[in-house]
C-alpha cells in the first residue's frame, strides 16, 4: 500500500528531502548542502551537478532513516527557489551555472522595463517601481546581451523548479507558480507578454520556455528509471508539478484564502498571500492570475537578506560566541546550543529599538518596496555605550520593521490582513517570532509542522499522486495549527516610532548608497 509521500525541497543552501504520511506528519527528513559563488558584486551562482549530488545524498539517507521503502512512496511533489536559470540543452544537459535568484546582474535590463507600456507592468506596481533585477526576462536579456554563444546554445532556459521536473521525469513544462510571479505570464491577459519581453530585450527568450504551463499539484509525468536508481525510489512513481520554495511554504501553512498572510523565513523573507480580486500598486508585485490557487490571484512582498544578515554578523563578528555554543552543546550531552541562542539570550534585556540604533537590512538590494538592486544595508545612532549586542538586537529588529514596512504598503491597495502564519528559520526563535508580532501589531500563527515549505512540497505529491481531490482539500487535511502568538500592544506602540525612522532612512541615503555602488562596479 502506498500511503506516504516524498517532499524535495531545494532551498539556497541546501536540498532538503522529506518522507510524509498522508496525514501531513513528517516520518523524517535529510539535507545535503551545496556552496554558492559570487564571482562579482551582486552576482550569485550555483552548480545544477552540486544539486543533484544532494538530492541524491538526502534522498538516500531520509529513506534509510526512516526505513519507508520505495513501494510505500505515493508521490512527489517538489519546490525550489524562483528566478534562478538554469540554460539547458534539449538533451538535459546543463551549460552553466545556475544564475541564482539573488543574483542582480541585471539592473540595466530591468530598467528597460520603465519604458514599456505592457499590461505586465502590473505585476510590478502598474509600473510605478522599477522592476527587480532578480526576475527572469532581465537575467535572459543579460545573458543573451553578454553571453551571446550560450544564448543561442541553449534550447532551454528554465527555473529550478523546471529543471527538476526534467531530471525526475524527462517532461519540460512552465509551472504556473513561476509563469506567473516571476516571468509575467497572465491568463487573463492572453499568456506570456510578448511586447514586454520585446520592450525589455528578452523577446527570443520566450522560444526557449517550455509551452506547457502546468497548474500546481498536476501529475506531470512519472519518474524515471534513470532518476529512480539515482534516488533509490520506484520507478514509475507519479510526480506532481512543483512550484517556487516559498509558494509551497504557503501551501504548506494553508493560506490559500484572503485575510491570511505567509511569512516565509530564511536566508531572506517573504510574504505572500491570497485575494480575490487582481489588486495592484506601488512597493508590492501582483496579483498574479492562477499563481498558487486557480480563479485567485496571489500578492507578493519580502526582502532580500533578512537571516542571511543575522548568519553575516554571527560568523564574521562573534566567532567566539559560536566557540562557546560548541563548547556548550558538548558539554550538555548534545542539547542544542547555538550562537544565536546565546545571543538573544544576552540580547533580551535591551528595550525595543536598541536603545536608539535603526539598521536597514538591504545588504543584497531591496526587493520591496523600493525594487533597488543597488540598495545597501545601512546603521545608524550607535554610540560608545552600544555593544554587540545591541547591533545584533538592531538588525532583528530591522527585519521586522522591513516585514511592517511591507504589509503596510499593501494594506494602502486594500490588502486587509488579519493573521500572519510562518514558517522557516526565524521560527526556531521564539522570541523573534514574537517580535514580529509585536512590531507588526498581527497575531502570528505557528502550525505543527515548522517545516511548511517541504510539507507543502508533500501536499503537491498528496494532490498529483490523487490522494486528495486539490491542493486546497490536501492543505486542509494536512495542516494544522499549532499555537498563536499576540501582539504584546505596549511593545507596538513603542516600536511604531522606529518602524517610522526605518522607512524614511533609505530614501535619504538613495542617491549617496548609488553613487558609491557605481563606484564598487567600476
Amino acid at each position: 500500500m502506498t500511503d506516504h509521500l516524498l517532499g524535495i525541497d531545494f532551498g539556497t543552501e541546501s536540498c532538503r528531502v522529506a518522507v510524509i504520511d498522508a496525514g501531513g506528519r513528517i516520518v523524517g527528513v535529510a539535507s545535503s548542502g551545496y556552496a554558492t559563488t559570487y564571482p562579482h558584486p551582486g552576482w550569485a551562482t550555483q552548480s545544477p551537478d552540486a544539486w543533484w549530488s544532494a538530492l541524491r545524498a538526502a534522498s538516500a539517507e531520509v529513506l534509510e532513516r526512516t526505513g519507508v521503502p520505495a513501494e510505500k512512496i505515493a508521490g512527489i511533489g517538489y519546490d525550489a527557489t524562483t528566478m534562478t536559470v538554469v540554460p539547458m540543452t534539449a538533451a538535459g544537459d546543463h551549460l552553466a551555472d545556475a544564475i541564482l535568484w539573488m543574483d542582480v546582474r541585471a539592473v540595466e535590463q530591468a530598467a528597460r522595463a520603465t519604458g514599456s507600456r505592457s499590461v505586465a507592468l502590473r505585476y510590478i506596481g502598474d509600473g510605478a517601481a522599477p522592476a527587480s533585477a532578480e526576475w527572469f526576462p532581465f537575467k535572459a536579456a543579460w545573458l543573451a546581451e553578454n553571453e551571446p554563444e550560450l544564448f543561442a546554445r541553449a534550447d532551454y532556459l528554465v527555473d529550478a523548479a523546471d529543471w527538476l521536473t526534467h531530471r525526475l521525469t524527462g517532461e519540460w513544462t512552465q509551472n504556473i507558480n513561476t509563469a506567473a510571479l516571476r516571468m509575467f505570464h497572465n491568463r487573463d491577459a492572453g499568456g506570456w507578454p510578448t511586447d514586454f519581453y520585446d520592450d525589455v530585450g528578452a523577446g527570443d527568450a520566450l522560444a526557449k520556455v517550455p509551452e506547457q504551463v502546468v497548474d500546481l499539484g498536476t501529475q506531470v509525468g512519472a519518474l524515471t528509471a534513470e532518476a529512480a536508481a539515482d534516488l533509490g525510489l520506484r520507478a514509475g512513481t507519479p510526480v506532481a508539478q512543483g512550484c517556487g520554495d516559498a509558494w509551497a511554504g504557503q501551501i504548506g501553512l494553508n493560506v490559500l484564502a484572503p485575510g491570511r498572510m505567509a511569512l516565509i523565513t530564511g536566508s531572506s523573507h517573504v510574504l505572500t498571500g491570497q485575494t480575490d480580486a487582481p489588486i495592484s500598486g506601488a512597493g508590492f508585485f501582483g496579483a498574479y492570475t492562477d499563481a498558487v490557487v486557480p480563479g485567485q490571484c496571489t500578492l507578493e512582498a519580502g526582502q532580500v537578506s533578512t537571516g542571511s544578515v543575522l548568519k553575516w554578523f554571527v560568523e564574521n563578528f562573534a566567532r567566539d560566541v559560536i566557540a562557546e555554543a560548541e563548547t556548550r552543546t558538548a558539554g550538555n550531552a548534545g542539547s542544542a546550543c547555538s550562537a544565536f541562542d546565546l545571543l538573544n539570550e544576552r540580547s533580551a534585556h535591551l528595550p525595543p529599538g536598541a536603545d536608539g540604533l535603526v539598521m536597514n537590512e538591504y545588504f543584497q538590494g531591496n526587493r520591496t518596496p523600493y525594487t533597488d538592486g543597488h540598495a545597501r544595508g545601512i546603521l545608524w545612532g550607535l554610540s560608545l555605550g552600544h555593544t554587540r549586542e545591541h547591533v545584533y538586537r538592531a538588525i532583528q529588529e530591522a527585519v521586522c520593521y522591513g516585514t511592517a514596512h511591507n504589509l503596510r504598503t499593501m494594506a494602502g491597495a486594500g490588502s486587509q490582513v488579519e493573521r500572519i502564519v510562518a514558517c522557516g528559520g526565524a521560527t526556531r526563535s521564539r522570541e523573534w517570532i514574537q517580535m514580529h508580532a509585536d512590531v507588526t501589531g498581527i497575531p502570528i500563527e505557528l502550525t505543527e509542522v515548522p517545516d511548511a515549505v517541504v510539507l507543502g512540497a508533500g501536499v503537491l505529491a498528496a494532490t498529483g499522486a490523487g490522494l486528495y481531490p486539490s491542493v486546497s482539500e490536501a492543505a486542509a487535511a494536512m495542516v494544522r495549527t499549532a499555537v498563536v502568538l499576540e501582539p504584546d500592544p505596549e511593545r507596538h506602540a513603542a516600536y511604531r516610532p522606529f518602524v517610522d525612522a526605518y522607512t524614511r532612512t533609505y530614501p535619504l541615503l538613495r542617491e549617496e548608497i548609488h553613487a558609491l555602488a557605481d563606484q564598487g562596479e567600476r
